[in-house]
């Protein structure tokens, strides 16, 4: 069974930084593309960063380039988002997620997702 736990969520003044982040467990983990995905209130989900499998590397959404990281430890199957300069667009509930092909940070192509940790950024 695959599984996906975030941590790492809070409240946090704007200009601060949060780290988030994802342990995985029940799939190949270095064959997968983990992407953070973020849903804030009345809106839809997005795609804030994917780390794709193999050297196919990292996207970003334009509204978070410059701000967050993302990173990922194969060997200890975790993958983290370091977000820095927090801005309160950026509230939302943020959301881990597994991808079994590895090649994509489409939000419609990710199979496994965790149960989501709240950021909230005041002003």
């Amino acid at each position: 069974e695959v599984q996906l736990v975030e941590s790492g969520g809070g409240l946090v003044q704007a200009g601060g930084s949060l780290r988030l982040s994802c342990a995985a467990s029940g799939l190949t983990f270095d064959d997968y593309a983990i992407g953070w995905f973020r849903q804030a209130p009345g809106k839809e989900r997005e795609a804030v960063s994917c780390s794709l499998s193999s050297d196919l590397g990292t996207r970003y959404a334009d509204s978070v380039k410059g701000r967050f990281t993302i990173s990922r430890n194969n060997a200890k199957n975790m993958v983290y988002l370091q977000m820095n300069n927090l801005k309160p667009e950026d509230t939302a509930v943020y959301y881990c997620a597994a991808e079994v092909l590895g090649r994509t940070c489409q939000l419609a192509d990710y199979d496994y997702w965790g149960q989501g940790t709240q950021v909230t950024v005041s002003s």
